[in-house]
């Protein structure tokens, strides 16, 4: 495999990666700074997690990676995506199983009136929440499970928040830390929207269209099935390189592996044109061993999907072990002291070879996509063309922008 002739190299095809590599290869006209990139991905298709794809029986779209909806308030992002694709009006809302009832999610005045059984107005609910929430000081709160109840009172939180964090984390909320619930939203009116933001949709014709014409341009090079660490020593001396894979994997685990969750997901073709009538309810009580069914008919109604069948996933989260796609960070303490090492060693690797680290893998952050998309356009504006129009350093990580 020879690398001649590239500008940059991009480890990745992430929405990290492809927009660090659109922007690098864009003409000068465009923003961009018309350089050759190679962009290698270890999987077989592009896009990292956010990859879909026809399920063969039904022709219905799926996420091969779990649900992935767009949503932003950064119009910079929500303009920049628009250069790829048209989106849909789909807004997302989600449903709460809770023993034989569905409740409208997150938590709004239709589930309050409909869990304790009588309408309040929105006073009344506040009123209500306050009284049970009172129960626990927050600022004393000691896990989790204390936490939550001093947001959103007893009732709910065993409801609606004991049984799914424990599944979710496999652990019991009263060993988990209070930091990690830092709010629960409560809105005391009727909106049923699960995101807030001025911008949201699905791309018109799937994430997989939207992700190769990103990638169609003369300037990328895209080599899929390629691990980056079995020819990183064949890159020359000097080209600059973007790496999106996990931090840790980078320095070989030297200061250990970071701690992440993982998903399995579990596929199903069901003998009906509507299984659960949206695209997500998620199971709260504890007995049920997945968390969320999925059902993608529901987030392209404008297509036309079979009548008498459907596609379901059934999502089942765990502690991701070695060779597990890594999902969610956990960030326990011990997890932040490696990750303060991996940073010094990542600083000196940009400083010595010119590897940038960047992406949910390459910060061990959770980011949205347009948070990718957001930061990606950073590292480009603020490293990438200081660096090859200036000849500045790339200097410090991506995860301390």
């Amino acid at each position: 495999m020879t690398f001649d002739g590239y500008d940059l190299v991009v480890v990745g095809s992430g929405f990290f990666g492809l927009t660090v590599a659109e922007r690098a290869a864009a003409a000068q006209e465009d923003g961009g700074l018309g350089k050759k990139v190679l962009v290698l991905e270890r999987r077989s298709h592009i896009g990292g997690n956010a990859y879909s794809e026809a399920e063969p029986e039904t022709g219905i779209e799926i996420h091969r990676y779990g649900a992935h909806l767009f949503h932003t308030s950064n119009k910079r992002v929500w303009d920049y995506v628009n250069r790829f694709t048209a989106f849909t009006g789909y807004q997302h809302r989600v449903f709460a199983k809770v023993g034989e009832q569905v409740y409208a999610f997150p938590m709004n005045l239709a589930l309050i009136n409909q869990f304790f059984g009588r309408s309040h107005s929105p006073d009344e609910a506040r009123a209500l929440i306050a009284e049970q929430s009172s129960e626990v000081d927050t600022k004393s709160a000691a896990n989790l499970e204390e936490k939550a109840i001093s947001l959103v009172g007893r009732p709910l939180y065993e409801a609606f928040v004991k049984g799914y964090t424990a599944k979710q984390w496999q652990t019991d909320p009263t060993e988990l830390d209070a930091s990690i619930i830092t709010r629960l939203p409560v809105r005391y009116s009727f909106d049923n929207r699960y995101f807030n933001d001025t911008y949201e949709g699905l791309p018109v014709d799937g994430y997989t269209a939207w992700l190769e014409k990103m990638a169609d341009n003369e300037n990328i090079d895209v080599r899929l099935d390629t691990d980056y660490f079995a020819v990183r020593d064949d890159i020359p001396a000097g080209v600059p390189v973007v790496y999106t894979g996990p931090l840790d994997a980078y320095f070989g685990n030297s200061e250990g592996e970071l701690g992440w969750r993982t998903l399995d997901f579990e596929l199903s073709v069901e003998p009906t044109g509507d299984f659960q009538g949206t695209s997500v309810v998620n199971y709260n009580d504890q007995d049920v061993p997945f968390t969320r069914i999925l059902e993608f008919r529901h987030m392209h109604p404008e297509r036309d999907y079979p009548k008498d069948k459907t596609v379901i996933v059934r999502e089942y989260s765990r502690f991701a072990e070695s060779g597990d796609e890594p999902y969610y960070p956990i960030n326990t303490p011990e997890d932040r002291a490696k990750l303060e090492r991996y940073r010094d060693l990542a600083r000196k690797e940009t400083a010595n070879r010119n590897v940038v680290f960047g992406g949910r893998l390459g910060t061990y952050k959770y980011l949205d996509m347009h948070m990718a998309i957001g930061s990606a356009l950073t590292l480009f504006e603020n490293r990438l063309v200081p660096h090859f129009t200036e000849g500045k350093a790339l200097s410090g990580t991506e995860s301390e922008d």
